[in-house]
């Protein structure tokens, strides 16, 4: 799973969660936005926080709330929990469970 802030509609960044059915992996991808564009579309849409260029914070229930709905397997939610679980292990899961903490990467294309 993938959340991106990239340049959408006019011009103006937004935040979008893809490539949700692959919870092998969950990463923040940056397009062509600063890190001050990539923080406040973060925190607008209330999927998490930037807390530098290589390391985001992400709202656990709000990224589940924007994607399982759009899921396409029907073992998502063990997957989500498998994720979770893997996160917590990887000490990337904060200590009320609320946020998972994830690299920066360049988006596809940025």
């Amino acid at each position: 799973m993938i959340v991106e802030v990239v340049t959408g509609a006019e011009e103006r960044p937004e935040a979008r969660v893809v490539e949700i059915d692959d919870l092998s992996r969950l990463f923040l991808a940056l397009g062509q936005v600063t890190d001050e564009e990539a923080a406040e579309v973060l925190e607008r849409s209330g999927l998490g926080r930037l807390q530098d260029g290589a390391t985001a914070h992400l709202d656990a229930a709000a990224l589940r709330a924007a994607a399982e709905p759009r899921a396409g397997t029907g073992d998502w939610p063990e997957q989500w929990d498998a994720m979770v679980a893997s996160a917590r292990a990887e000490g990337r899961l904060s200590a009320d469970g609320a946020t998972i903490t994830v690299s920066v990467q360049p988006a596809a294309g940025a």
